[in-house]
């Protein structure tokens, strides 16, 4: 019985000691290290609350920041385009902005797709109505400035509410 007992108490001195080191703790007595292990367990915790504030603020601060994504390519045709707009926040009314942009270039939207849940995606083929020189920067200019309209829009009508 007394190997049994013996077993036991080696087996938590053995636990103790990985204890002591895993914690870093120079204590010599078995409450001290318990002790010492209570405080290091605080101290990790604050440092996981610390951490998950720290990421939370890192996402606000990528979902703030985040800028529609324009991309606009010439087509085999004289003032043909494809359009490709994504941005993941959608306002009300912004694909009428869009395409209000593209009327005002001239431009008529020969095929489009949209999506405009929780994300807004287009994906159109304009071609040029009117003779001006309009080329992709200008095109991609336009729908930015349309997306920046339609959000400064939808930000005064909330603080109006």
């Amino acid at each position: 019985m007394m190997s049994r007992e013996r077993k036991k108490a080696a087996a938590l001195q053995e636990k103790l000691k990985i204890l002591r080191s895993i914690t870093h703790s120079h204590a010599l007595s078995n409450t001290s290290i318990i002790m010492d292990a209570s405080e290091y367990i605080k101290e990790l915790k604050q440092k996981v609350v610390r951490l998950n504030q720290e990421i939370a603020c890192a996402q606000d601060a990528l979902r703030q920041s985040s800028y529609p994504t324009v991309t606009v390519e010439t087509l085999g045709g004289h003032g043909s385009f494809l359009i490709n707009v994504f941005t993941d926040k959608s306002c009300p009314g912004l694909l009428v902005s869009v395409l209000e942009a593209f009327d005002e270039l001239g431009l008529s939207v020969l095929e489009a797709t949209a999506s405009c849940a929780d994300s807004f995606r287009l994906q159109a083929v304009g071609g040029e109505n009117v003779a001006e020189n309009v080329d992709e920067h200008v095109v991609k200019q336009a729908v930015l400035q349309a997306i920046r309209s339609c959000s400064s829009e939808s930000g005064s009508e909330h603080d109006e509410e």
